[in-house]
């Protein structure tokens, strides 16, 4: 899986859109006591996190991979895509706007 799009949510999730589509949500409070994801307690510091494709990454060094991510996210739709194509940019800014909403 590679990470189209990722977002930090005020609840210690993350909305992650993947290359296939798939839409979900990525709860990481059981981390937070973690030493390494100690910083993410701060609201401020959970919503510096970038998107490495292959990986989510924050200012304060911690990061989760793809594998992880996959394995224990929760799928709550899909993006509509057409035959033989990728995640239309388009489509996806639509998406975007409607799970926004949501």
């Amino acid at each position: 899986m590679k990470l189209v799009e990722v977002r930090p949510q005020p609840n210690w999730t993350l909305s992650i859109i993947a290359d296939d589509g798939s839409i979900g949500v990525f709860d990481v409070r059981p981390y937070l006591n973690n030493e390494a994801f100690e910083e993410l307690q701060d609201p401020r510091e959970f919503a510096k996190v970038t998107n490495g494709g292959y990986f989510v990454e924050w200012a304060c060094g911690a990061d989760l991979s793809t594998d992880t991510l996959e394995a224990r996210w929760q799928v709550v739709g899909k993006v509509v895509t057409t035959a033989n194509s990728r995640i239309p940019d388009q489509g996806l800014q639509q998406n975007r706007r409607q799970w926004s909403a949501a």
